[in-house]
């Protein structure tokens, strides 16, 4: 039977914890003297008040039994409660016309998608903007302690091989998990305000430093303006973005190690490696295709080039400029960099490249197997030796992952949507990205004029696809609930 008592005592701490974060954008409009801070303190008065409530009525008696089904149960209810209560700003200010557009733009922001229902975000008030990056900004710290803590013990999607690679490794850094997710914070807190500051430095306000930092850091991609950060036309500021959003894709608690002094975890992992030489060719592959295209001089095509295959591949969803009228080429690439992703253990979205990597192993043991059929092939990935569950895990994930992509594609054109539009917004959304391709999801990532059905339903790819697939669709399995 489900502990469902401390599942919901657990609840009631974040909420309260949600309720604090509102107090932040309450006190920014109040500074800015907009009337719309009164919203925010009337959000952090319910969302504290139902959390504090949970928390003393359904605190645990003695030791909590805490096992895999509660762990999948708290995973998504947390995500769930969560975006309902964080939508109540965008509801009680009228900032949304309605609660699927508020509930959209909140879980939105914590899965980190930043796909938005908002147009003319220059004139928004200041509250609402910094609520949007910093929903962003709790999303992706929550997604990488999920990650590093939650998935490797619930082995999905071959998660399981982190579980030894950073809970048993790292066991003379972090004796306890709370330790990894101290550290992990605190990495993410640095590395935040680093950013912040270079913006500032580069041009940016105060105000849109620390918005942009909260979205790149999270490679989120919630912007301050309708034009992203092509906005500001500012080379420094689009490579500080790309710096930034790179190091947001980036396995976090070996960045974690690398700011303590301990530099070989990074340059070793297979996995940064490889998507580190995807971004350069890929980005060197685009570039070439606009300058040989006419479409800008050498230098413009390197820098649109390279922004928009960071972007896109670090899950972020930054433009700087509409890249649906690059041609076929470039549509087709950018698509297919929709199904890559970060690395595992960062903020980015999407299949993560070292799925990708598994599967190339799984593919060339069995190439070599057939040439010599009496032969042993050992499968390494970071040294580690990869067992048949490893890649059986792997398989049903890209499995399951297609199968998701098709019916959501399939979903959303039965809603009336375009075809390239539900092919791309399927990948987007699945992948946590936010800019698609088509007519009805651009590059400029705003949604608000899709029927109301159709953004449920991007709304449940959004968790889906955050929450690794199986986390939440297993819930949908009558097994799962039988005692």
């Amino acid at each position: 039977m489900i502990q469902s008592r401390f599942v919901v005592f657990i609840l009631g701490i974040f909420l309260t914890i949600l309720a604090v974060a509102m107090t932040i954008p309450a006190a920014m409009d109040l500074l800015y003297r907009d009337p719309d801070w009164v919203y925010f303190g009337e959000s952090a008065a319910i969302t504290g008040f139902i959390g504090i409530l949970l928390t003393l009525a359904f605190r645990p008696e003695g030791e909590p039994v805490f096992e895999v089904r509660e762990t999948f149960v708290l995973t998504v209810s947390s995500w769930v409660a969560i975006s309902v209560f964080a939508a109540l700003p965008f509801m009680l200010s009228s900032a949304a016309p309605s609660f699927t557009d508020a509930f959209f733009e909140s879980i939105s922001g914590l899965t980190t998608t930043g796909a938005t229902v908002f147009r003319d975000l220059a004139y928004a008030p200041p509250g609402i903007l910094l609520w949007r990056a910093l929903l962003q900004w709790l999303g992706g710290i929550g997604i990488v302690v999920m990650a590093m803590t939650i998935l490797p013990a619930l082995k999905i999607g071959g998660m399981q091989l982190f579980r030894s690679e950073f809970s048993d490794r790292s066991e003379k850094y972090f004796p306890r998990v709370s330790q990894i997710a101290s550290a992990i914070l605190s990495t993410y807190l640095l590395i935040s305000v680093v950013c912040g500051v270079a913006y500032w430095l580069a041009g940016m306000t105060p105000f849109n430093a620390v918005c942009l930092m909260m979205s790149t850091v999270s490679t989120a991609g919630f912007a301050t303006t309708d034009m992203s950060l092509g906005y500001f036309d500012n080379y420094l500021i689009e490579l500080i973005a790309i710096i930034f959003m790179i190091i947001g894709s980036v396995t976090l608690l070996l960045f974690t190690r690398f700011l303590q002094g301990d530099p070989k975890p990074l340059w070793r992992d297979s996995q940064v490696r490889f998507f580190l030489t995807l971004i350069a060719m890929g980005a060197g592959l685009l570039a070439l295709w606009l300058w040989v295209t006419d479409q800008y001089d050498s230098l413009n095509s390197l820098r649109h080039g390279a922004f928009a295959v960071v972007s896109i591949a670090t899950t972020t969803g930054f433009t700087t400029a509409d890249f649906n009228t690059w041609g076929g080429f470039a549509l087709i690439f950018l698509f297919l960099l929709m199904f890559v992703g970060g690395c595992t253990g960062s903020t980015s979205g999407g299949i993560k490249v070292f799925r990708y990597q598994i599967l190339f192993k799984a593919a060339k043991q069995q190439i070599l197997q057939l040439r010599r059929p009496h032969g042993v092939f050992v499968p390494l990935y970071n040294n580690q030796k990869l067992k048949e569950s490893d890649f059986m895990s792997v398989l049903a994930f890209f499995a399951l992952y297609i199968i998701c992509y098709g019916a959501l594609a399939l979903s959303l054109s039965l809603c009336g949507i375009d075809v390239i539009s539900s092919l791309s917004g399927s990948a987007t959304i699945l992948g946590n990205i936010g800019p698609g391709l088509g007519t009805q999801i651009g590059s400029s990532a705003i949604y608000v004029d899709l029927p109301d059905l159709a953004k449920w339903m991007i709304m449940f790819g959004m968790l889906v696809g955050r929450l690794e697939l199986l986390t939440l669709l297993i819930l949908f399995t009558p097994s799962f609930w039988r005692a």
